[in-house]
Order: structure tokens, then sequence, then C-alpha cells
């Protein structure tokens, strides 16, 4: 039965007594990258409903070493025997390269470290990772010891593992330990066992050794882990000696946010997985860390170059699909459906230079640096404005509205959207677009022309044009004069149009440029309209501009039906 007030149930952790108010982390800057350890292959596997067979570790493996990961925690091969396989598959296949470390996870128990050490027996460079849980409520719940037997089980287990390394000296054997679920230990305890460890591994500055602080539950906001981790860090006998590490879970959300104040409160080392696979919730995600890297000018190390490769991989490997809207990886994170962002989107790729600072609005990277293209940068649908619309028809078509057609044409592709509810894609703009404008035939259609310049005639008829033009099916020639070539064409066709404004700009370049032509204009009456033409002659295509116009004012109703009877 629910309490009424469940609340009351829940005692919050609090590491220290008195407030930690030595802290220094919160003044500091990331400026460089940790040691990035992957643990994808063992707590991300642990994880899964259906474990990773020999050929899915073997594939994300090779793509853990391609992005740059010199330690990877490859199984638990006391825990099953396709652990223990694989381990051996990397090791007499030679599949490590020269610069990646092993690791290899066990409890301590002796027969489990024995089997652990011969896994990686034979491994150029082995890590053995030890660990025992040493929090109060594993210490009372599951395993009814108190603060001495715990640290025994952490000492006796190093002990045991220095005498299983000691029977394979041709492996470059290193060494790590865990005091599990040290988010939720007295500091004073989890000192104690880390020194303890330490002195028994006799860690020295020639021969460090590996100390993970694993956040195992995330039970504090993210600061009070990093005071948890200074504390640690000022206090450690032997600090000199370490690589301080940290494994933070994701229980509250927030182990981004803890793991990157734990390194500005002196970690050294990060462990995690791809996009934050991991037990329970999840382990914290390193492609998110490591690319927030770059947000703030430093290379984080690994290379995310083709991030579309990697989560590809990791959803094989995982069987799990990495959300649309994961930071930097997912199908959606650089899509903007929103007016506003897209405008602010377009706006900013129309003024960033090649070499200058990233500064595109709502994109805190360029997609191009993780190998995303930009044409899925801004989409359409009922949320979408007239920024998005003639970004995708620059980017896609080479044709840059002017801003008055963005928002008349906007206006043709929110119809759509609110009337089938759904996306359009870059295709069905330029479709809509098509049909709205180029399409335009009915009931002029240009069939051939002839334009004559005459400088010394009168002043302001200095061009002639013949025109062959089609009205309802029926042919005719026409005749017109003018200062320039629309002022004829429209004086040809005989009816009240004036023009508005006039836009033009090529598309493509060499043998392949095409001109495209915006027209607005008034017809009668009427409101404004635009038209556009497209033609490989520049002439030909204001003229197709002109009738497009004149077409999509005739379909929209406005009566002129008697000039063109005269006409």
């Amino acid at each position: 039965m629910m309490l009424a007030n469940p609340a009351k149930k829940y005692q919050p952790f609090v590491p220290f007594a008195q407030d930690y108010a030595e802290r220094t982390w919160p003044s500091r800057r990331i400026t460089a990258p940790p040691i990035w350890m992957s643990t994808d292959l063992r707590d991300g596997n642990q994880s899964l409903i259906e474990p990773m067979s020999v050929e899915r570790k073997l594939r994300f493996f090779e793509q853990l070493v391609k992005i740059g990961f010199k330690e990877i925690e490859v199984g638990f091969p006391s825990a099953s025997q396709t652990d223990f396989d694989f381990v051996r598959c990397l090791i007499d296949e030679k599949r490590i390269p020269e610069d990646v470390t092993i690791i290899v996870l066990t409890q301590s128990r002796e027969d489990l470290i024995a089997r652990t050490v011969e896994a990686a027996a034979g491994a150029r460079q082995a890590v053995i990772h030890l660990y025992n849980a040493v929090a109060p409520a594993f210490r009372k719940v599951v395993f009814n010891m108190d603060r001495e037997q715990i640290k025994n089980i952490a000492v006796t287990g190093t002990r045991l593992v220095k005498q299983y390394m000691a029977k394979h000296p041709g492996t470059h054997w290193r060494y790590q330990y865990s005091p599990e679920v040290f988010s939720t230990t007295e500091p004073d305890f989890a000192l104690e066992v880390s020194d303890a460890v330490a002195r028994e591994w006799d860690a020295t500055p020639e021969r460090k050794m590996i100390l993970n602080l694993p956040a195992t539950i995330e039970a504090t906001t993210p600061n009070l882990y990093a005071d948890q981790i200074e504390w640690m860090h000022r206090n450690l006998e032997r600090r000199d000696s370490i690589i301080l590490s940290v494994h933070p879970h994701n229980d509250r959300g927030t182990a981004v946010a803890a793991a990157e104040f734990a390194v500005m409160a002196g970690a050294d080392r990060i462990e995690g997985c791809l996009f934050g696979s991991g037990e329970r919730t999840g382990n914290v995600d390193l492609v998110t860390l490591a690319l927030n890297l770059y947000t703030q000018g430093v290379h984080p190390g690994l290379d995310f170059s083709d991030i579309d490769e990697v989560r590809r991989c990791a959803e094989y490997c995982n069987q799990l699909p990495v959300h649309p809207r994961h930071p930097y990886a997912g199908d959606l994170v650089f899509t903007a459906f929103s007016g506003s962002h897209q405008d602010a989107i377009k706006k900013g790729f129309a003024q960033q230079q090649p070499d200058a600072p990233w500064e595109v609005p709502y994109l805190p990277i360029d997609p191009a640096d993780l190998g995303r293209s930009y044409d899925a940068v801004i989409r359409v649908n009922s949320q979408s404005g007239k920024g998005g619309v003639s970004y995708l028809l620059e980017q896609e078509h080479g044709l840059a509205l002017p801003r008055r057609l963005q928002i008349e044409f906007s206006r043709a592709i929110q119809r759509v959207t609110d009337e089938t509810g759904r996306e359009v894609t870059a295709q069905d703009v330029y479709g809509i677009f098509k049909r709205e404008y180029l399409d335009q035939q009915t009931p002029w259609k240009m069939v051939r022309h002839r334009i004559d310049g005459d400088p010394g005639a009168a002043e302001g008829h200095h061009f002639r044009i013949e025109a062959e033009l089609e009205y309802d099916g029926v042919r005719r020639v026409v005749h017109g004069e003018g200062d320039g070539a629309i002022s004829a064409f429209v004086d040809a066709l005989g009816i009240p149009v004036r023009i508005m404004d006039y836009h033009e700009h090529a598309i493509g370049s060499g043998t392949d440029t095409r001109a495209a032509c915006y027209v607005e204009l008034r017809l009668g009456e009427s409101g404004t309209g635009f038209g556009v033409g497209v033609h490989r002659d520049i002439v030909t295509a204001s003229f197709h501009a002109v009738l497009s116009a004149v077409n999509r004012h005739l379909n929209a109703g406005v009566q002129v039906a008697a000039q063109m009877q005269e006409a």
C-alpha cells in the first residue's frame, strides 16, 4: 500500500556531516580530455536483454579501436564462457593493437580471480579490475559484515591478484580497484579501503594503480558527487601513484554532469558506454561527454567524424535503438522544425565563413564535423516557417527565394501540413513549389519569342517583341514595346499588369548554368503575387515568371476576362 506521502520513506544521502566548504572544483574548467575507458563490452553487455555474441562483440571492439579508445573493458570472463572465449579470441588471434589495453573484471574470490587472470594471460598489456561493495546498505543487507571484514575482502583480493599475475610474466599487468557503490559510502571508509588497497598493491608513481570511484547508484546531485571526488583527490595517501577514475551511472539522469564535475574535481579517467548503455538506467554517455569538449574548444582525443557509422554499429551490437533526439548522434538532433529556429539557422549558415569560429544559432557543433550532412538540418511540418522552407529549396535546388516569396510560399506549405498532419520532406517541398509556380502554364503558355533592341527609338520604347503564346490552347502571335524586355512582354500581353518586384540569380555553373527569375506583380485591382521561371536563357526565364504570376492570379479567380478577350 502506497503511503500518503511516499517521499517520507526516502532518506537523502549526505556524504559530509557538514558542508564541504574546501571545494575548489566549481571555479575550474576542463582544458584537456580525460583518459577514456569504454565498458560497452562488459557493463554495456551485461545490461542487454540478449547479450552480444562473439561476432557482435568483435565488431564492437573494432569500432571502439577505430574511434580511438586505448582502454577497453572487454568482459567478465569468470561470469560466462562467452566472455572468456571472447577475451581469448582477442588475444589468440592477435586482434588487440599494440597501444590498446584490455581490462577484465572480477569479484574478490580466489577462483574467480584465477579464471580472470587465465583469460587475460598472454595479452601484451592487461588490467585486472577487482571490485567489492563497501556501502552501508550492502554491508548490512547483502553481506552482514562490518567495516573491517569488507576492507579485508578488498585487501585479500588485491593480494591474490598479484599472486596470479606473477604466474604470467609475459603480460604487462596493471591493476584497478573499485570500492563498489562509492556514491553512497561514507567518505572516510571509502578512503580507508582505497588506501589499504594501494598499500597492498604497493602503488608508486612508476607503477600506478587505477582507483575507480563509481556512482553505482546515482544518489545525489552532481555537485555532491564532485565534492566526494575532490575530497578523495585531496586525501588519498598515495595520490601521486593513483590514476583516479570515475564510473557514473545515470539513475537520476545527471551522469554527464556528474562526470564533467568529477573531472573538474580531480578525476583523471572516465568509464562509460557509447550512448549511455549500461545496467539499469545506463552508464555515463561517452559520446555526449566527448563531443561536449568540442564546444569548449578542446579536442576529445576520440574520432567521431562518422557518427552515423558509430551509431549503426552500437544499434546492431546492442540491439537497442539510439534515441532520435540523442545529443549529437540522434537522427533528429540537428533537425529544426520550428519556424523561428529554422530562420535563425538559415541566416547562420548564410553568414558562416569556412575558417571562422562556429556561430550558427541553435547548433552547438557543426554537423559536418560528425560526418552529418546539412540536408537534414531543417525539416518541415506544421510548426515550420518560411526560413525552413526556403532553406530546403536553396540547399536542394539552388532556389534563393526573395523574402516576400518565402512568406507567400510558406502559406502553401502550411496548407498541406495542416491538411495532412504530417511532415513534408525536401522532395515534397520542391513538388509543391513546382506545382505552385513552375507548372503554372494555363491559361497562358509561352511557345516562342523574338526580341529586338532599338536604342534609337523614342525614349521608353527601346525594345520590341514578337511572341507566340497559347491562351486556353489557342495559339496567337502578339507584339509589344517597352524600355526593357519585361516591359515589352507585358505590353504584348495587353492586360493590366504592373510589375512590383523582380529578382534573378544563377543556378549552377559552367555549361549547366540556368537562370531563376522571381516576379511579383499586380493584375488589375487584385493583390500582388509571385511567379517563378527557370530557363537557360535569363530573358526567357523572366517571361516564364511573368506568365507564372499571371496564371496564378487567373487561376485564383481574378476577374480580367474582358481584357483577355480584347487581347
